[in-house]
Order: C-alpha cells, then structure tokens, then sequence
C-alpha cells in the first residue's frame, strides 16, 4: 500500500498527525489518545498498515 493512501485512510478515521520523528511520524486517534507510529517509506506493508489500525483501533484499509 501507498503511504499516502494509507495516510489519507488514517486521516478518514480521525487520526492526526501528532508530530515527525527522525524516520518515523507520529499519529495519534483523536478519540481514544493511542499513538502508534508510520514509517516513512513510499510502500508500507499491508501487514504492518493493518498492525497499526489495529494499535489505532480503527478498521483495516481495504485491499485492491
């Protein structure tokens, strides 16, 4: 999946931008305060996207 494809899923389910690490942003679910972090690669694994949702507690992208 696209990192900007993901990032725009994570937008949609009320996630923010919560600051820029060195190699890593950090988000954060505005509704429950959980944090987890997007490594910044142009791909991101469909397995560690779905392990972030997960950490988020939001639903898994959908798959093409």
């Amino acid at each position: 999946m696209k990192r900007r494809e993901f990032l725009s899923h994570l937008r949609a389910n009320q996630c923010k931008l919560a600051r820029e690490g060195a190699k890593h942003s950090i988000f954060r679910n505005a509704s429950s305060g959980v944090i987890s972090t997007v490594p910044r690669h142009q791909d991101i694994s469909n397995i560690l996207a779905r392990k972030i949702c997960r950490d988020l507690g939001i639903p898994h992208p959908k798959q093409s």
